[in-house]
């Protein structure tokens, strides 16, 4: 009994020859669509989608950015990340400094009298003639008795506070400008987008750890974060401040927030400091700074209009003393309470009296005291004139008076 396949005839020459023609045919076809079709297509942008040639892909490997104008003012950026800030660090460390605050204690067992207080960053952002100028954070030299800046290369200088502010929580030192062999360039806060790199320079938790970087992105422009400086529970002051992710921890302070030109945007200045909370750092915003910065520098203070009263929010009192003890009509909803008036001071001259309630200043609503000491310290400048409208005994009034400066106690 034989195989199936001794009954089947052999294969013939020309079956094989029906199917390698055509496939010879296809790899020819395809090679001349590849060679000459394929270029002309992507000369004419006729393609679904963008093909990089290798000269194209290796320059754009080699730039470690590029920056095009697009309308809108919208800045694009590429940026080969590992490069850039390797770059930029380099270049930014030696402006970054490390503060510290020196108070004199006397500790009868101890012959040493001078302890360190606390520590934190600093920014060289000028140097002009001789003196070198440093900006950090109000907090960072409050009470200081002496200060001292750590340069990049661990060298101690004594510097000296030019000026300090609460409000804004900036101060600005000085030392001998041949310790400095730079100063950092501005960026502008205004510019900055969210989603966008940053890089942030500082000393955390000490000398130890001076000139750390850390990298994130920028998480939220003008975020409002209430401040509590007599620590009482009542918020005393909103900073405007940029929201970033990249890490900020005790001892940043004062320190940078740059953008991927290395140019600064933010003197770094608080995190919320919080078991739950991760990755949420602020800084104060570098377009707010610079005016702030000038002024310290001339005056050693900011010059703030005044107007001289003791007040408090409506809130603080029960909507039944709204009505008994001040009067007011229910369609009042919100506003401030006078509890004292500085004798001589404009309010006093304008005829403000205890118990007066503010609704409003210059048209603006005034629902507490934040809302007045913003209005006088960012709107306001010393001679200006304020138009006040309060209740007194039900009925509403208004005055104008002329702002004067802050007296000196």
């Amino acid at each position: 009994m034989g195989y199936y396949d001794d009954h089947s005839p052999p294969p013939s020459r020309p079956r094989r020859t029906r199917w390698l023609m055509p496939f010879i045919v296809g790899i020819v076809l395809g090679a001349f669509l590849f060679a000459v079709l394929l270029p002309s297509l992507v000369n004419n942008n006729l393609l679904p989608y963008t093909i990089i040639t290798g000269e194209q892909g290796a320059s754009t490997a080699n730039e470690s950015s590029e920056q095009q104008t697009v309308p809108g003012d919208v800045r694009q950026v590429q940026v080969d990340i590992s490069t850039a800030v390797t770059d930029i660090v380099q270049e930014v460390a030696p402006t970054v400094v490390g503060v510290i605050n020196i108070q004199n204690q006397f500790n009868l067992w101890e012959q040493n009298g001078d302890g360190e207080e606390g520590t934190g960053s600093g920014v060289i952002y000028k140097i002009e003639g001789d003196t070198a100028y440093i900006v950090t954070n109000d907090h960072v030299i409050q009470g200081a008795d002496q200060v001292e800046v750590v340069l990049s290369d661990e060298t101690r200088v004594e510097a000296s506070i030019v000026g300090s502010d609460l409000y804004t929580d900036l101060a600005v030192l000085e030392m001998d400008a041949q310790h400095a062999s730079s100063a950092i360039e501005f960026g502008s806060s205004s510019d900055v987008h969210v989603g966008e790199p940053a890089i942030a320079i500082g000393n955390p938790l000490g000398m130890h750890l001076s000139g750390s970087v850390t990298q994130g992105i920028i998480s939220g422009k003008q975020r409002t974060i209430p401040q509590d400086f007599d620590m009482d529970g009542r918020a005393d002051w909103q900073s405007e401040v940029i929201q970033t992710d990249a890490a900020i921890n005790p001892g940043n302070s004062g320190g940078a927030l740059l953008n991927m030109e290395g140019q600064l945007i933010g003197i770094n200045s608080m995190k919320i400091a919080q078991s739950a909370v991760e990755g949420i750092g602020f800084a104060i915003p570098i377009d707010d700074a610079i005016p702030v910065m000038e002024e310290l520098e001339q005056n050693g203070e900011v010059t703030r209009a005044y107007l001289g009263v003791e007040a408090y929010s409506l809130e603080e009192v029960s909507q039944i003393e709204w009505r008994r003890s001040l009067n007011l009509p229910r369609s009042v909803e919100g506003g401030i309470y006078v509890r004292s008036v500085e004798p001589g001071s404009p309010a006093d001259t304008g005829g403000i009296r205890a118990y007066d309630v503010i609704v409003e200043l210059d048209g603006n609503p005034i629902e507490d005291v934040v809302d007045l000491r913003q209005h006088l310290y960012s709107d306001k400048s010393v001679g200006d004139a304020l138009t006040i409208s309060y209740y007194r005994d039900g009925e509403l009034e208004e005055v104008t008076v002329q702002l004067t400066a802050i007296p000196n106690n």
